[in-house]
């Protein structure tokens, strides 16, 4: 009887012309101002985008999804306060965000976890993460549609090998995220055989980066490996050539920006090659990189754009599985959002019309997004390739590809 009025609820939402009853807020703990300010504004509009879709399908459990969005800033106490505001007093069912590792540690540790409120992140990628679900100190909330910077360090270590930068420095953020990934890049690239000459961490925001620089360009390396964000990364970048720093560089997921092209010049970025967490093309990929555009004025190959819309469409759906806003069933019902024994739904209002049918009926759905398969392990992490990129006249361009049997094989490596 519950199923068929469901059904029957969810039919009457699909008809043209019907009204929504309700509304279903979800929170959002954005990096939308601050050092990944970038990454952040595109995450807001593919989720939102993502939403849309879903709202023209028929919304959900008869309700109509809104998103309410908070600046973190990029700043670690802005976001758990922001979060706090969210669960505690406006009672969201689920938190996405924050985009980057610096920002969904806290909200999670502090906030999401102890309350049980579903979290998901488009791009935040620390292995702490993974660490933390190990630990049971999620109580399993915690999801993320990005690999772990434990595969991205490997696909790292493997690309700066082929370009033949055998002997490196390192200069790094100074915060989880950037100290995470030098432990995750250092084994697999000295069992490969490359020397690293000098790690230098850098504290974010300043003004002046020349000590980092000066320290760092001692032992005459081939190449610099920059663990940065476009803001901070251009200042150090700008520092390292006028200081006469060799013109080779190896770069993290997050410097993949225009911005950064921008305010280093594209002339001094011939050598610049970078790594990526990849996509499997799919009839997803293609809607996004159609329709992205003219919805939010921002480029699909945006970071984090493409897995955000993926966030926001995992949640939709675990939204309308669970039967509305159940915060208690919201992390089963996001993995059966990619079941794999349920029926293939991809981006957009047609394919998300098919999946709330289907959902309505008690059906199994797999829903095959943006990036391509995605399936959860037990600590809410996902695998996949590894884009490889390179800065071709000013431009982010893809030059290969890491598979997961690629990144098994040199991990198999290190001892």
């Amino acid at each position: 009887m519950k199923r068929t009025l469901f059904a029957t609820v969810a039919a009457l939402a699909l008809l043209p012309g019907a009204s929504f009853a309700c509304d279903i807020t979800v929170g959002l703990v954005l990096e939308l101002t601050g050092e990944a300010g970038a990454y952040g504004q595109a995450g807001a509009k593919s989720v939102e985008m993502a939403f849309r879709d879903l709202n023209d399908a028929g919304g959900v459990a008869g309700c109509t999804l809104k998103t309410d969005t908070r600046d973190s800033q990029t700043q670690a106490n802005v976001a758990v306060d922001a979060a706090t505001q969210l669960v505690q007093v406006g009672h969201v069912p689920v938190v996405i965000g924050g985009i980057i590792s610096p920002m969904s540690i806290p909200i999670l540790t502090s906030v999401t976890g102890p309350a049980k409120v579903l979290q998901v992140s488009p791009a935040s990628s620390s292995p702490t993460l993974t660490e933390l679900g190990r630990e049971g100190k999620t109580n399993g909330v915690f999801f993320r549609t990005i690999t772990s910077d434990a595969l991205q360090g490997v696909a790292a270590a493997k690309f700066a090998i082929d370009q033949g930068m055998k002997k490196i420095v390192i200069i790094h953020q100074n915060n989880d995220f950037g100290v995470n990934l030098v432990k995750e890049f250092t084994a697999p690239y000295t069992a490969l055989g490359g020397t690293i000459v000098s790690v230098t961490p850098y504290n974010a925001k300043q003004s002046d980066y020349s000590a980092e620089v000066t320290a760092a360009m001692a032992g005459e390396p081939d190449a610099l490996y920059l663990i940065s964000d476009p803001v901070d990364g251009a200042t150090i970048a700008r520092q390292w050539v006028s200081q006469g720093g060799v013109q080779k560089f190896l770069l993290n997921d997050g410097m993949n920006s225009d911005d950064f092209i921008n305010a280093v010049g594209a002339e001094y970025l011939g050598n610049a090659f970078g790594t990526s967490s990849g996509t499997v093309a799919s009839a997803s990929t293609d809607y996004f990189n159609a329709n992205y555009q003219a919805f939010s004025g921002i480029d699909p190959a945006a970071p984090a754009a493409d897995r955000s819309y993926d966030a926001g469409a995992l949640v939709g759906l675990a939204l309308a599985i669970a039967g509305g806003p159940d915060a208690a069933k919201l992390p089963d019902a996001l993995r059966r959002a990619v079941d794999p024994a349920g029926e293939v739904i991809h981006a957009g209002k047609d394919e998300f019309a098919k999946a709330l049918a289907l959902i309505a009926e008690g059906k199994p759905i797999r829903y095959e997004g943006v990036i391509g398969p995605i399936a959860f392990d037990e600590y809410g992490d996902i695998s996949g390739p590894f884009r490889l990129w390179q800065i071709v006249d000013g431009k982010v361009t893809t030059v290969g590809e890491l598979t997961n049997a690629d990144v098994d094989a040199v991990k198999a490596q290190v001892k």
